[in-house]
């Protein structure tokens, strides 16, 4: 096993001199050992110029679940022996069938190191005490992002979700200043905080530092600004990764709110146009679909894998911090998308509008009840605490959706507390007509 201590700093030809060097050993194992990959190929092997990826088709999620559903549990593009397998997990399954994915004790060594340095980036040390909120249940948000958590060296506390009146005691009495959860999470710990312990408020836990990754919602500024405000904590977006990927391969420094990319030595990134599948130059200011290809995977390597994030390349420059991989934000899922009269609409946008206006919670749901085409935007909105609706509330904000993003919505107001606050992902968009009653 092989990787660059330095990975984060390095770029230029050293890096990619290195991530040849990679791909070369990895382009003959997959060629090798996949039979899912021997099939898409046709039989050819993987070209050993890793420029010449594009010469490749892609794979994608669909892909996957047949491979699994015809050879399970772990899909023919298992390319290590069975026996290799050294722990399981299944992705949550929120955009449709739960996957299983198998890694080999290499592969979690490579996991825990590369999403270390996600979470030191973001600001964790060997000082902090760490609660990490995240589903336990073969999620790999739990188990495998605990690991990546101690490789900081800091003291993290296995709390998982449920049980969230011994979590706020386990905090005060333990002295814990950091937080790893969902950014859903602390509203449901500031609604038990206020039910249980009405003598506290949420900055007197003391936290100060918020570890946030499995939803979007960090890149809003009025969200931010709300968890400083309320918590005192510093709200950091420390977890992103692609499940069937690497559990955590990006996340904010203490400088810059966007994500860094830091998986150079195991991750070559590309961008597409999503419709076309046209390469993208990987540079500031595109916007496309993240592709992705293992440089060094043992159990379910990945080539050119289409992620379904959409995201936007703001900086190709070193950061002030030093990492130099490139800045950008996720503006949402291709498959979260919901086209209506021709314009491409993500939820993380909704949020944005929504998450401005105090007279709301943030909470919200996009319900499609109906098949596509869609002539407007069916949003559910829910009031802030201790906030009556006025006549003309809902047409107020359908004004400014409409001036912001040009896209027509009919919003229907909901009390505060309708909508149920979980710890694990909060699901958006319910497609009902799609699915019968299944969401994405």
């Amino acid at each position: 096993m092989t990787l660059l201590e330095t990975a984060e700093y390095l770029s230029g030809p050293d890096l990619f001199a290195f991530q040849q060097t990679a791909w070369e050993t990895q382009s003959a194992y997959v060629s090798d050992r996949s039979p899912f990959y021997q099939r898409l190929w046709r039989g050819k092997a993987a070209p050993k110029d890793l420029r010449a990826l594009e010469d490749l088709p892609f794979s994608d999620k669909a892909q996957l679940r047949l491979s699994q559903a015809e050879h399970g549990p772990f899909g023919d593009y298992l390319a290590a022996d069975p026996s290799v397998v050294n722990r399981l997990h299944r992705t949550s399954g929120t955009t449709g069938q739960a996957m299983n994915l198998a890694l080999s004790r290499r592969d979690s060594t490579i996991t825990a190191i590369v999403g270390g340095r996600s979470h030191r980036a973001s600001g964790l040390t060997k000082d902090h005490k760490v609660a990490h909120c995240l589903n336990y249940q073969m999620w790999m948000g739990g188990v495998t992002d605990h690991l990546t958590l101690e490789e900081t060296g800091a003291m993290v506390v296995p709390f998982g979700v449920g049980g969230t009146e011994l979590l706020i005691r386990t905090i005060l009495e333990v002295g814990i200043d950091a937080i790893s959860c969902t950014p859903s999470y602390p509203a449901v710990l500031e609604r038990v905080i206020a039910d249980k312990f009405p003598d506290l408020a949420p900055k007197d836990l003391g936290l100060k530092l918020g570890l946030f990754g499995g939803e979007a919602g960090l890149d809003d500024p009025a969200f931010r600004t709300r968890l400083k405000d309320v918590w005192g904590f510093e709200p950091r977006n420390a977890n992103f990764g692609v499940s069937d990927v690497f559990s955590n391969f990006a996340s904010q420094c203490a400088h810059d709110t966007r994500l860094h990319f830091l998986g150079h030595d195991v991750l070559y990134p590309e961008l597409i146009e999503p419709e076309s599948g046209q390469n993208l130059p990987m540079e500031a200011g595109q916007h496309g679909e993240l592709v992705l290809t293992h440089l060094i995977k043992e159990c379910q390597p990945l080539v050119r894998f289409r992620t379904g994030d959409i995201i936007a390349i703001d900086e190709t420059e070193p950061c002030s911090c030093g990492r130099t991989g490139m800045r950008f934000r996720v503006i949402g899922r291709s498959d979260d998308m919901v086209v209506v009269r021709g314009l491409n609409v993500f939820p993380t946008q909704i949020a944005a509008v929504l998450g401005s206006l105090e007279t709301l919670s943030g909470d919200y749901r996009i319900i499609l009840d109906d098949h596509p085409p869609y002539d407007y935007l069916p949003v559910s909105a829910e009031l802030a605490k201790n906030q009556p609706p006025t006549d003309s509330m809902d047409k107020e904000i359908e004004f400014l959706i409409k001036k912001r993003l040009g896209v027509t919505a009919r919003v229907t107001l909901v009390p505060h507390g309708t909508f149920p606050i979980t710890e694990g992902k909060t699901r958006r968009v319910i497609r009902n007509a799609t699915t019968g009653a299944g969401h994405v």
